[in-house]
């Protein structure tokens, strides 16, 4: 089985029509992944390829659209690879050498706001040469910047390097999923209900990441339905070190876990594993302020076929009404869609962002500090709302206390 998507370094390529992306990234890669032509605009949607880049490990790339497309076709374009800019975590400016212009500059600006490490590619160095003010410009910025010709293969083992070299450290810092909370040795018992959302024959993503999670780290781990939670608890002959649960059992699992044992839920892991916990726990506050017919935005990072009940179109906006005690204006966005103006909004609840990378969750929480919204994730919204917010933070003091801390306010 692959790396989930969500935990692959993204190195995305950016630049102008004809700069040489798609060649550049079939060199990097070794294979035909985009195809090259001639032809200005030939890249539309953005190609993702995963592979494996040692010392690194897994990473996905990315070839986008130029930035400097045109038309009406073309500014879609444009969006759609500048909405690639918010996942990246390792940005790749591909220039033909000597003709460094406004869009190179933009995208530049964009990398530094956003703290982005990036590398620049001079490509089709073998017909001329960037400017050494330039040069000298970005390594007083420190970024790397290298000489290539994508189609000779010429300074893309250079590039390469350079790629292994600035990449981030383990993606930002990336906290621990569960093994921080679960010593070696130690037992966690996982509620997974077998419900119409769970993929015949599989678990979800977060289920088997948390289980890797904890046979990495030496641990035990007991599975069950959480109508079976109460017998196995009652069966062990020691005490685990934590119940971890999928959020819509909450309620069930909080009633059936003795009070002495930690408990959590998959979704409130993800919450500090991809974002940022306390912010998050802040966000969550916002509920109480929620009134009748506010806008709450819903945001989901994959686009799974939607049920009868599903819990982010049909169970968190359910669970927000009854507490609120009045209708509430619910919009979904799924995927890597976000909306640019988020002011009309009361509240945005994301989902745990198993399918997608830290990077594009902490620019969404950066974009909703900016618009002055509060954001709060899937599991934590459900704990509040349900009235059990402390015990399910109780297995995170810091967030706990920042929580206490903004009660007392």
């Amino acid at each position: 089985m692959k790396t989930p998507r969500g935990l692959r370094c993204h190195i995305g390529l950016f630049g102008r029509r004809n700069a040489g992306k798609s060649s550049l990234l079939n060199a990097l890669v070794k294979q035909d992944v985009s195809i090259v032509s001639e032809i200005a605009g030939t890249t539309t949607d953005p190609v993702e390829k995963p592979v494996e880049l040692l010392p690194i490990g897994s990473v996905q790339f990315i070839d986008t659209a130029g930035v400097d497309d045109t038309g009406a076709l073309g500014q879609l374009r444009i969006e759609k690879t500048l909405k690639t800019l918010d996942r990246t975590d390792l940005g790749i400016i591909v220039v033909p050498a000597g003709e460094w212009t406004e869009f190179e500059e933009s995208l530049l600006t964009a990398f530094c706001e956003r703290k982005t490490p990036v590398v620049v590619a001079f490509n089709k160095s073998d017909t001329r040469q960037p400017d050494d003010i330039l040069k000298t410009r970005l390594a007083d910025l420190k970024i790397p910047a290298l000489l290539t010709t994508a189609t000779t293969g010429g300074g893309v083992s250079d590039l390469r390097q350079a790629i292994i070299r600035t990449a981030p450290d383990a993606f930002l810092g990336e906290p621990a999923l569960v093994s921080d909370l679960v010593p070696p040795g130690g037992l966690a018992v996982l509620v997974i209900p077998i419900d119409k959302e769970a993929p015949k024959g599989r678990l979800i993503l977060p289920q088997v990441q948390t289980l890797r999670d904890l046979l990495d780290n030496d641990s035990c781990a007991l599975v069950v339905k959480e109508r079976e939670l109460r017998d196995a608890l009652a069966g062990l002959n020691r005490k685990p070190s934590i119940v971890i649960t999928d959020s819509q059992a909450f309620l069930k699992v909080a009633a059936d876990t003795p009070d002495s044992v930690p408990m959590t839920s998959f979704s409130i892991l993800f919450a500090r594993y991809k974002g940022e916990l306390s912010t998050f726990v802040l966000g969550a506050m916002a509920i109480e302020k929620l009134k009748p017919g506010a806008r709450v935005l819903i945001a989901e990072s994959c686009s799974h076929h939607a049920i009868a009940d599903d819990i982010g179109r049909v169970k968190i906006p359910r669970w927000l009404r009854q507490f609120v005690g009045g209708d509430l204006d619910c919009t979904v966005y799924a995927g890597h869609d976000f909306p640019a103006d988020l002011a009309s909004y009361s509240l945005v609840v994301h989902c745990g962002a198993c399918m997608t990378n830290r990077r594009e969750v902490l620019r969404r929480m950066e974009l909703c500090r900016s618009a002055g919204v509060p954001i709060t994730n899937y599991g934590i919204a459900i704990a509040y709302s349900l009235g059990i917010f402390e015990r399910a933070l109780r297995p995170f003091p810091h967030a706990l206390d920042v929580y206490k801390n903004a009660l007392r306010k």
